[in-house]
């Protein structure tokens, strides 16, 4: 038996205990979790420096933060959220009870993205282990310092036989993707997306797929310029360019081109200082495979602003292109880096038609005061988010879904998002085995009388309180008792 196949075993007998399914158990867990945030940030920080050149601050600001409020969320809500949720009923079930009952899926397969390694990785597993789950988290060997803290850390924490991590490359997770799951969550690319969904298919597994694509960036000419520039720089450049939700490209009107490179420009500076390689702001690009990637996509386009570059260091200055056509290099494939192409369009109607032609992006931008021009953005497209006058901030609202839509993934996360989407919400209702006369209506002979009946029962549905309830419930009981057993037999 593989390594793989074990871990998956284990986890597997440790969710059949049970022991997994108390809240007691999953609060615990949870605030371990909190813990290991605490009192290990110190490791978290020197492995992210190592592989991402991110600072022990910007790693709080974009890892750790937000996990720690997602636990708190889950903390503070999980009770509700795992709760049996009534449901409205018809006349014919009024008697009965009908609930949403959310239960655990089973064994999840969690595999990370090397760019926010922390991140994408235990924002699920957070979500698993509050819905009841058993997880088997595999982070991306890529950022190959933050995958050997997150194997050594995580098992000091939680429970090592419900939450194993396997570490490893290719060969590792194809493995994995051979064992039966109850549940997979992937965060990357496409590419990988597809090889995921084709392996879940074999055991017929539901997935979630948190992916990408080229997020376009409108911005309208009568909007604050400079403030838009400054939103759209911070969350380009932010991690050097390898955030899935980074706008991508920009589409502007011509006259304005100008004053968006010069805006932009001027912020790197603010940002960044005259010299980003040397900010410790400014992060790298995580391998040298990946600068190669990125350098190639420079080729025929035409540079406005940064292309300094340092392959032995993995830098790539933040870069601006002017004038990009539609068929460039840049614009074939999700960027990933610091490269931000300027395709000049004439006006919304372009744009939209523009980004209409490609895939659906993880995320829209549109940079506008007219909400006419934001509303059409909305409604004329279609993205996995959609964000007016900022970049990226939509992701740290909990009660938002995050998630793609066709190309860009399948599923959605964060706070309630993430524990329905790690659970079966079962439905259920439970009758009594009396007032027997009003199921008569379902019984051969069937008749338009009882036709007419069942119509009456099943189209109308009452909202009324508790009272209205009981006096209905009492009153219905005697007429259809009644009224049933004397005109429809």
């Amino acid at each position: 038996m593989s390594r793989e196949q074990e871990a998956v075993a284990r986890a597997r007998k440790a969710f059949e205990t049970g022991r997994s399914k108390p809240l007691e158990h999953r609060i615990r867990q949870l605030k371990n979790l909190q813990r290991l945030f605490t009192e290990r940030q110190k490791e978290i920080a020197e492995a992210i420096k190592k592989d991402l050149n991110k600072t022990e601050v910007g790693t709080q600001f974009y890892e750790t933060l937000g996990l720690e409020g997602e636990i708190k969320l889950a903390l503070s809500k999980l009770k509700e959220w795992a709760a049996p949720r009534h449901v409205k009923k018809n006349l014919l079930t009024l008697s009965d009870n009908a609930y949403i009952y959310p239960e655990p899926l089973g064994v999840v397969l969690i595999i990370g993205a090397w760019n926010y390694p922390w991140a994408v990785t235990i924002g699920p597993l957070i979500g698993a282990i509050a819905a009841g789950n058993a997880a088997v988290v595999k982070p991306s060997e890529v950022s190959v310092h933050t995958a050997k803290v997150m194997e050594a850390l995580l098992p000091l924490y939680i429970d090592k036989e419900l939450y194993p991590v396997v570490t490893g490359g290719v060969p590792e997770t194809q493995e994995l993707l051979r064992q039966k799951f109850d549940h997979i969550f992937y965060t990357g690319n496409s590419i990988v997306g597809k090889v995921i969904m084709e392996a879940a298919a074999k055991h017929l597994t539901p997935v979630t797929l948190e992916l990408g694509g080229k997020s376009p960036c409108y911005i309208d000419k009568n909007c604050d310029i400079s403030l838009a520039c400054r939103r759209v720089a911070w969350g380009k450049y932010t991690n050097c360019g390898q955030t899935c939700i980074a706008p991508d490209y920009i589409l502007c009107e011509p006259s304005i081109q100008d004053r968006v490179i010069q805006e932009i420009r001027k912020f790197i500076k603010e940002f960044y200082t005259d010299n980003p390689k040397a900010c410790p702001d400014y992060g790298r690009i995580i391998n040298q495979r990946h600068f190669k990637r990125v350098m190639a996509m420079l080729e025929d386009s035409t540079i406005a602003v940064g292309g300094e570059n340092d392959e032995s260091d993995c830098y790539i200055a933040p870069t601006v292109l002017r004038d990009v056509k539609p068929d460039a290099k840049v614009m074939q494939e999700e960027i990933f880096g610091p490269l931000l192409p300027i395709l000049p369009v004439s006006g919304v109607d372009e744009a939209i038609k523009f980004i209409n032609k490609g895939e659906k992006p993880l995320a829209l931008y549109v940079f506008s005061p007219d909400n006419k021009v934001i509303d059409r953005m909305r409604d004329e497209t279609s993205s996995g988010g959609f964000l007016a006058n900022d970049c990226l901030v939509h992701f740290s609202i909990s009660t938002l879904p995050f998630g793609g839509v066709g190309n860009s993934g399948t599923g959605r996360y964060h706070g309630q998002f993430s524990f329905d989407q790690l659970s079966h919400l079962r439905a259920c209702l439970v009758k009594k085995l009396n007032m027997e006369g009003v199921n008569d209506v379902r019984y051969p002979p069937h008749t338009l009388k009882k036709l007419g009946w069942a119509r009456f029962f099943i189209l109308n549905s009452l909202d009324l309180g508790w009272v209205g309830r009981m006096v209905l419930l009492a009153v219905f009981a005697v007429v259809a008792a009644v009224v049933l057993q004397n005109y429809l037999r």
